[in-house]
Parts: structure tokens; C-alpha cells; sequence
């Protein structure tokens, strides 16, 4: 569903708001909202997920803004190497999932879910490293959902599972804690290296996870980060590799982390950018979608023949844009 709202920014000819339901339920959601923004450089995204509060949506705001004023940096590489994301599901599936994956040869399995046990997530995981086959990769997120003592010894045995798939172990292990400080003691305790998502992209300041020495990889979001300078500014202060990763947007989001990752000095890892196949459409003429584990770089542009009335939906979400422009600036 895509529709048009009252435009409040003379520097923007139109904002579209859009409703995606996804192929199956994801980070708790199953249908993907959020903002269209076309200027002059062409179109941005907004789409805060909706635990974000006004001020802390502000960013996402900001990053649209730039997005559809700015030209993209410069680009050091034409094509981005990319993850395919196995959601919560059987392990069959998740090896289907695998051998669907476009040619991706890294996979990110999530873990620690409410309707997962960890030797469900184990037998995930050793499906999904089965499937990759010896060359592969297999990294795993946890959103936060572990204390320090919980983290390590899923970790261990996640590691342990990777290994029986036919790996040499886990590639790293996202956020498995919330706070910094417990992603320092399970960092030392265990194997396989530490990336931090939430401890950056939710964080008044987002440098304070690699001044901890808490992680071993820094997972940059462009749109909570407030646009691609920051992120990269981030990317480069924290001193760490990174990963550059979508927060779950339509193609025209995923355009500007191929931009922020096409941008920085070095891409050692697979990035968490291929997610538009998460959702069960997309509104671009052409989407941004992986071929032989790589999505070539470069704006979408949205498909504004699918613009239809959708009064709830323009509601929603023109209330919501006022309440993250008493906070932009």
C-alpha cells in the first residue's frame, strides 16, 4: 500500500507513506511501515519501527531528508557483498532459505526468540552451516535477549553447532547482551567475536562500545545514525571493522547503506543489506535484490503508479511525522 501525505518540507516535492506486510513475522512485526521522501538528489526513506519514540525517530527523519537532497559519496566499489537473514523457522527451512539465498555464501541466523528454544536455534544453526556448505559463514543475532551468564553458554553451544554444520565455528555473535559492560565479559569468555547493533544505533553516544573494548565489530545502521556522513564518521572513529546492515526498509533505504557501505574504507564482511526479500513486496521499479551474493549499488526509485487512498494509513503516519519534527533539526 503506498500513499500520499501533506508535504511540510519545502525542500522535498512529495512524502509517501507506505504499509508492507512481510513474507513472515520478523524482529516481532509482520507488516513494515514508513515514510518515502523525494527532492532534488532523488527519493529517501523514513521508516522508524514503532518502539522508537519521537526523538529517537528524529534521526531516521534526518536520514531521509539527506538521502533525497544529497548526492551519495563517492563510491569506492560498484557492488556490496551481502548476508541472506534466516528468520525464526524450522531448520528445513532455514536450509531452503539458504539455497534461495541468490548466491549468498554468509548467512545470519536469528536466535533468542520467544518462540525458539536454544537447541531449536542450535539445530538452525547447524542446518543453515550445513547448507552453506565448508566455505560458508554463519553469524548470529541475539538482539540483546541474553544476560551475561545465559549469552555464554549459548554462544558456546551455538558455536559448537556451527562447527557439527561443517564450519570452523561461528563468524560472530550480534548484541548478545544489552548493556556494554556485560558485552565486555562475554567478549572475553568467548570464541567466536562480538558485533555490536543496538549499543550503536540506540545509543546517546555510539563511539561508547569501542572505547569498552565490548566489541569486536561495529554493525552500522545509516538510518538510526541520522544519514550516511554520520554513519560513516561512526564507522570510522570506532577503530573496528563493520558491517553495514538495513533496519528492514524498502529498496529505497537499502540504496543508501549500499551507499554508506560502497563509501568506506574497508568491507572485510558480508553486509546485512539484503532484506527487501523479507518483505512480500517492494515499491521500486526495480529492486534491490542480491545476484551471485552481491547487490550492485546505485538510488531506487519508487513505482508512484501503485499510489492508491489510504486514509488510515495517511493518518497514522502524518501524526507520526509531526511528532519527529518537533525533534528534527
Amino acid at each position: 500500500m503506498l500513499t500520499e501525505l501533506v508535504n511540510p518540507f519545502p525542500e522535498l516535492s512529495r512524502v509517501l507513506a507506505y504499509s508492507i506486510p512481510l513474507k513472515r513475522r520478523f524482529r516481532g512485526i509482520t507488516v513494515r511501515e514508513g515514510l518515502l521522501l523525494e527532492g532534488p538528489a532523488g527519493w529517501g526513506e523514513a521508516a522508524p519501527f514503532w518502539d522508537y519514540d519521537p526523538r529517537e525517530s528524529a534521526p531516521w527523519l534526518r536520514a531521509g531528508i539527506e538521502a533525497a537532497t544529497r548526492p551519495f559519496p563517492r563510491p569506492l566499489r560498484s557492488h556490496i557483498p551481502v548476508n541472506v537473514t534466516i528468520p525464526v523457522t524450522t531448520p528445513a527451512d532455514a536450509a531452503r532459505l539458504v539455497r534461495d539465498a541468490a548466491g549468498c555464501t554468509t548467512a545470519k541466523v536469528k536466535v533468542a526468540d520467544p518462540r525458539s528454544t536454544l537447541r531449536e536455534d542450535c539445530e538452525r544453526v547447524a542446518a543453515v552451516a550445513a547448507a552453506l556448505g565448508p566455505a560458508g559463514r554463519v553469524r548470529v543475532d541475539a538482539n540483546a535477549a541474553w544476560d551475561t551468564d545465559t549469552a555464554i553458554r549459548a554462544i558456546t553451544e551455538l558455536d559448537a553447532a556451527a562447527r557439527a554444520g561443517g564450519l570452523a565455528g561461528l563468524e560472530y555473535v550480534e548484541q548478545p547482551c544489552k548493556k556494554i559492560a556485560e558485552l565486555a565479559r562475554v567478549r572475553s569468555r568467548v570464541a567466536p567475536k562480538i558485533a555490536a547493533d543496538e549499543s550503536i544505533r540506540r545509543a546517546s553516544d555510539p563511539l561508547a562500545v569501542a572505547r569498552a573494548g565490548a566489541a569486536d565489530i561495529a554493525v552500522i545502521k545509516v538510518a538510526p545514525l541520522g544519514g550516511i556522513p554520520r554513519a560513516l564518521d561512526v564507522a570510522r572513529e570506532c577503530g573496528l571493522d563493520v558491517v553495514l546492515s538495513s533496519a528492514l526498509e524498502t529498496s529505497v533505504g537499502i540504496a543508501a547503506g549500499l551507499a554508506a557501505a560502497a563509501a568506506v574504507d574497508r568491507l572485510p564482511y558480508a553486509c546485512g543489506l539484503a532484506t527487501v526479500q523479507l518483505l512480500s513486496a517492494d515499491i521500486a521499479s526495480e529492486a534491490k535484490l542480491p545476484r551471485a551474493g552481491m547487490i550492485e549499488c546505485g538510488r531506487a526509485a519508487v513505482d508512484t503508479s501503485q499510489l492508491s487512498a489510504a486514509p488510515d494509513l495517511v493518518a497514522r503516519w502524518q501524526r507520526r511525522l509531526s511528532e519527529m519534527m518537533e525533534w528534527y533539526s
